[in-house]
């Protein structure tokens, strides 16, 4: 069997956001749709003058039990950032159970992804700080995160950070299933991270108008709603650990999931949103399923992007409606977001889809949209609002977009 013909398998899963450590803490909060958004704490909201009331915050984090071989005077040099998502990355690792030293460590490659880069390190740190520290450059770096957990691993292959807003996550995947096919890479570690909750960029998303970040406390976040009121902003770190299929297999790994494809597309439209016809997101969608040799029929879940922003909600379910023109809203499958759970992780977010699509796929199991009230009309499908449903199903999508007129699909299967 060739590369180009070997499956791509999401073999570990590293995880550090709110209220969770671990891909088993991950699974639970997503399946039973345990909400992690807290009131906002990072900042004063009041002191700050900003209506935004509730975030998805890491309240507290010790690196040392993720890092314990990671020497304190290297860990006191790197901001909290870094050593979370250095966390999440040594998190993959283990939970792939994979022994990077039986790997060319030439093969071995880490790419991540983040919109914002360290700002909440630029925004806490005065510049009398920064001017005097020696650790500034390296902090202040977007692309840190990544070159230091890859020294962490050893890793020597490719080591890089997209910025592609919201589908950057998608993008980092994709980069990572093309250079394990292409034979650059053996292993791969995929992800991304966000820190974005500052006043500065709270405010810049509130510049966008009502609607677009919310101001509730309590269920802030209500995707498909016909009373939705906005997103919440979360933070944290998701990486995935990649292998060929047959490698995972000669060292006993079933893997959580088949990453099948990866499609993305620029709509050259909007550049604050999606196309809200739906058309050049089905047609996507399509195409990515067509080159992998299954048909929209063949697809039992996807994983909206879901942020609770009316011109979002809109386009997914518009979509869908394209995708399927012959069915009605109660024959299309169930589209559903963990953003309730976690709140909008920016640059990691479509990490967080895969991860919980990838899980959904390994157990089985549809995870709720938690906050889903009276749906819009436009949006009355099958959000799995009622709960966690078992389900057999081998073919799931996860959607993302992003400020710029970007759109992105993965085509996740199960494994056997």
């Amino acid at each position: 069997m060739s590369r180009l013909d070997d499956s791509v398998l999401i073999t570990g899963i590293g995880v550090v956001l709110p209220g969770t450590s671990d891909v088993e803490a991950f699974w639970k909060r997503i399946c039973l749709g345990e909400s992690q958004v807290r009131p906002l704490t990072r900042l004063d909201p009041r002191a700050e003058r900003l209506p935004v009331r509730a975030s998805g915050e890491i309240a507290t984090f010790d690196h040392r039990s993720s890092l314990p071989d990671l020497p304190e005077r290297h860990a006191m040099k790197y901001s909290r950032e870094i050593l979370i998502t250095m966390s999440a990355v040594a998190g993959a690792r283990e939970d792939a159970r994979v022994d990077l030293s039986t790997v060319d460590s030439r093969r071995v490659s880490v790419i991540l992804s983040t919109s914002r880069g360290a700002q909440a390190w630029w925004q806490t740190t005065s510049a009398a700080d920064r001017h005097t520290d020696s650790g500034a450059m390296l902090r202040g770096l977007a692309s840190s995160p990544a070159s230091l957990a890859a020294i962490h691993l050893g890793a020597r292959g490719l080591v890089t950070t997209i910025s592609a807003a919201c589908v950057g996550g998608h993008h980092a995947i994709g980069h990572a299933v093309k250079d394990l096919r292409s034979g650059i890479s053996d292993v791969a570690f995929a992800g991304g991270y966000e820190f974005p909750i500052t006043g500065d960029l709270l405010r810049c998303f509130l510049s966008m108008g009502d609607g677009v970040l919310s101001p509730d406390l309590d269920q802030p976040v209500r995707p498909y709603s016909v009373d939705r009121n906005g997103m919440v902003l979360g933070e944290g770190a998701v990486v995935l650990c990649l292998e060929l299929a047959s490698r995972a297999h000669a060292r006993g790994k079933r893997g959580y999931a088949v990453v099948h494809g990866h499609g993305a597309r620029n709509e050259a439209g909007h550049s604050m949103r999606m196309d809200l016809t739906g058309r050049p997101t089905a047609a996507l969608i399509a195409e990515v399923l067509a080159d992998i040799g299954r048909r929209p029929e063949d697809v039992g879940y996807f994983c909206g992007h879901g942020t609770a922003t009316k011109a979002n909600d809109l386009a997914e379910c518009r979509a869908l409606r394209n995708l399927y023109p012959q069915r009605r809203d109660s024959g299309l499958p169930p589209i559903g977001s963990n953003k309730p759970v976690f709140g909008h992780t920016l640059g990691a977010a479509g990490v967080v889809n895969v991860a919980a699509t990838a899980l959904m796929l390994h157990h089985q199991q549809l995870a709720p949209t938690i906050g889903v009230t009276q749906p819009d009309p436009e949006c009355d499908v099958d959000h799995v609002a009622d709960g966690p449903r078992p389900a057999e199903f081998d073919l799931a999508v996860s959607l993302t977009f992003a400020i710029g007129s970007q759109i992105s699909v993965i085509a996740l299967g199960a494994t056997r």
